[in-house]
């Protein structure tokens, strides 16, 4: 890490690369040899249309994107694209299936049912508080539903799809934003994929859409232009005025992974450092983790140890150890270590070490 940079263990807003960091900083005050600021050029000018479609071009060759589907930077975050996702793919018989194995799934499920005539959940975890992702065989899904919805990695919960539902002729939807690019994934399996970018791509306030061209349909009557797949695609991205630094920043992010040597690099490294957390967690008893081993993160490890006074002095002390945001979701309390990409190996080893200490200390 950079002098002065601390490790941050955030959710999101989350950590960015030191090299991307460094990059956006030198160009700044002249971004491409144009003279302004990506802060302030035109989205309509020749430099920032090299910009986007860079980014666009990187996300096809990072996640190997079909052909057949199309790559959009949308406004709202992923919470934006609950409602989008409705009013787009939603027109044919108006029923969907959710999957809801965290919050942020059930939280989709609930603003689908604003707009569906039979928005459905086909499994829940909600009976183990989320810790486990419901199997195949306890799916319940309708073969006439427009979309099937998972959160592929639950960010409050630490809990991730250990495999791809089957869902037959009915496209799967889901929403990567705390997985995106921390792995390959196989596109071709997904009718839609989506992500808020501010887990690993860029800062908040943008979503990510890859969605297969049979799906870009008349949307319902009442869905805002913004959130009009189609018309989005026509425009590049670009009907309104989209938010311009956060796609700089995912054209430079997406160039760093394409440096290190993509996806399969990036899994190397994050299996590495979950690993750490991990193997010293089944080590010992002093720290609980409630999610079943099979379903766990990579990106987001979810611990306690059993005493919210213990849990609140562990989590007071993390500043004086160059740590900040290990403090849990206030929905499940405790502590959450959120070990993006850009969170360096060092880190997740300075974490175990200040664990061990305390553990050694409150024992």
């Amino acid at each position: 890490m950079l002098e002065g940079r601390i490790y941050n263990f955030s959710a999101g807003p989350s950590i960015l690369p030191d090299p991307v960091l460094l990059k956006a900083q030198a160009e700044l005050l002249n971004c491409n040899g144009s003279g302004m600021s990506v802060l302030e050029m035109s989205h309509r000018s020749k430099v920032y249309d090299e910009i986007i479609n860079s980014a666009v071009e990187n996300v096809y060759k990072i996640l190997n994107v079909p052909e057949n589907y199309k790559v959009l930077f949308l406004p709202g975050g992923a919470t934006g694209m609950f409602a989008a996702l409705a009013m787009n793919l939603g027109t044919k018989s108006g029923a969907a299936d959710f999957i809801v194995s965290g919050n942020f799934a059930n939280n989709a499920y609930k603003e689908a049912k604003k707009y569906l005539k039979d928005a459905r959940i086909a499994a829940s975890s909600e009976d183990a508080n989320y810790s486990y992702i419901p199997s195949q065989d306890q799916l319940t899904l309708n073969p006439d539903a427009d979309f099937v919805h998972v959160c592929w990695n639950n960010t409050i919960f630490g809990t991730k799809f250990p495999y791809i539902p089957d869902t037959g002729d009915v496209p799967l939807v889901a929403d990567m934003s705390s997985s995106i690019m921390s792995e390959p994934v196989d596109v071709s399996k997904f009718g839609v994929i989506y992500a808020g970018v501010q887990k690993n791509l860029a800062p908040a306030g943008l979503a990510l859409l890859i969605i297969r061209d049979d799906l870009l349909t008349t949307p319902m009557d009442i869905t805002p232009n913004i959130w009009k797949f189609g018309t989005q695609v026509e425009k590049n991205s670009m009907l309104n005025t989209p938010p311009c630094f956060n796609i700089y920043f995912v054209k430079l992010v997406t160039d760093y992974l394409l440096e290190i040597g993509g996806l399969e690099a990036m899994k190397k490294i994050n299996e590495e450092k979950a690993a750490l957390l991990y193997d010293y967690l089944d080590s010992q008893d002093f720290y609980k983790t409630q999610v079943r081993k099979s379903d766990r993160s990579m990106m987001n490890v979810t611990f306690r140890t059993g005493s919210e006074e213990l849990d609140k002095e562990f989590i007071a002390g993390q500043a004086a150890h160059g740590f900040s945001n290990l403090k849990g979701h206030r929905i499940t309390g405790g502590m959450r270590a959120s070990i993006y990409n850009a969170m360096p190996k060092e880190g997740v080893e300075a974490l175990v070490a200040y664990m061990k200490e305390f553990a050694e200390q409150h024992s």
